[in-house]
């Protein structure tokens, strides 16, 4: 109803609340002119989430719904985060990096620099000018990248199952598989799910 209010406050006249998965199943073409089952994988930066959504008629049910609100792309920076931390020179009369907000915030810009650069190459350059406290230089591969965020896709896909099973379907009765969120354009993440479903997102 909130929604709904604020729509009329701005001057819209609104027709129906969709739910996120839904929405996303319509901005990714899923149109409703043919019946089928659809899975919403949606994995952002702080949060992951996956719907099972069926379509009979032009309307679109969700079956079941699964996630973990403390997984995301921001997870994926943190692991690289970390290697490029442990990698920092140590100064003398200076607090460790990983206490400094400056640091912090420098190496969690880099960390997600590298991650999206691996999405569309196989290695990745990084150049870390931390002014004092010196500068890092190191090559970081996408399959060093892969092997430390596999545990962090993982816990997508058993959720993906969870949801799978609570829609009492199988995963080869899906019909679409749409991918939603930024995270989502890592290559392992498509594989992986590729690999589950039997067919690409």
């Amino acid at each position: 109803q909130a929604t709904k209010d604020a729509a009329a406050l701005a001057g819209l006249d609104c027709l129906r609340i969709l739910n996120e998965p839904t929405a996303a199943a319509l901005a990714y073409g899923i149109d409703g002119k043919r019946d089928g089952t659809a899975l919403v994988y949606d994995l952002g930066g702080g949060t992951f989430d996956v719907s099972i959504l069926r379509i009979d008629d032009g309307v679109f049910r969700v079956l079941a719904t699964a996630g973990d609100t403390h997984l995301g792309g921001d997870d994926f920076d943190e692991l690289l985060g970390q290697r490029i931390l442990a990698a920092l020179p140590k100064v003398a009369g200076q607090p460790p990096a990983a206490q400094d907000p400056f640091v912090l915030q420098a190496v969690r810009q880099a960390a997600e620099g590298l991650k999206i650069r691996l999405s569309d190459h196989e290695r990745a350059e990084l150049q870390l000018d931390l002014g004092a406290r010196g500068t890092v230089t190191m090559t970081v591969t996408r399959a060093e990248c892969e092997a430390a965020i596999a545990p962090l896709v993982q816990r997508t896909l058993d959720c993906v199952q969870r949801a799978i099973k609570d829609a009492g379907l199988r995963l080869d009765q899906l019909d679409d598989i749409v991918l939603v969120g930024g995270s989502t354009r890592v290559p392992l993440v498509r594989a992986r799910l590729q690999a589950l479903c039997g067919k690409p997102p």
